[in-house]
């Protein structure tokens, strides 16, 4: 599996009890991502399958394929997890919106998105001359083009594009 493709989707935390479960807590606000079944991976790209999931307190307690001790378990903590994005065309992934014009209140093109920076408070992202959009300023997207609604100062000194 190509890393590129993968997206993050949590973080493990400490072990819980003694047969390898371990605390998760997640990235993404999407709990699908973290059910029975799903393959996830390690930066290292070692590959995982989750046998069990239930939500335990603001986290989850996770179950993975070949952890069976609370020694196994420990050696994992504080790992990134990743997952193959899910399928479905009703869903906007940030990873991608890279390439597609922003489109400013006024109708103004502000550059095309570069990169997504993965930001606690909100993802961002960043344009050709290095500005820093929060997602959560994200309106609409249609026909390659990132409609967002930004307070005052976001673009300041910044010419529109042609």
């Amino acid at each position: 599996m190509d890393s590129d493709q993968l997206l993050e989707i949590g973080r493990i935390g400490k072990p819980h009890g003694l047969r390898g479960e371990l605390l998760v807590a997640l990235t993404s606000n999407v709990d699908e991502r973290i059910k029975t079944g799903t393959e996830i991976y390690l930066k290292s790209k070692k590959k995982y399958v989750i046998t069990s999931s239930k939500p335990y307190k603001k986290h989850f307690l996770v179950s993975l394929s070949g952890i069976k001790s609370r020694t196994e378990a420990e050696n994992l903590a504080g790992e990134l997890l990743f997952a193959k994005p899910l399928e479905d065309p009703k869903i906007k992934w940030a990873h991608d919106l890279i390439g597609n014009s922003v489109i400013d209140n006024e109708g103004n093109s502000r550059g095309l998105i570069v990169e997504i920076h993965a930001n606690p408070a909100s993802d961002l992202l960043v344009l050709e001359d290095e500005t820093l959009i929060p997602v959560v300023f994200l309106k609409d997207v249609k026909d390659n083009k990132v409609f967002v609604d930004t307070p005052k100062g976001i673009f300041q000194d910044r010419e529109p594009c042609e």
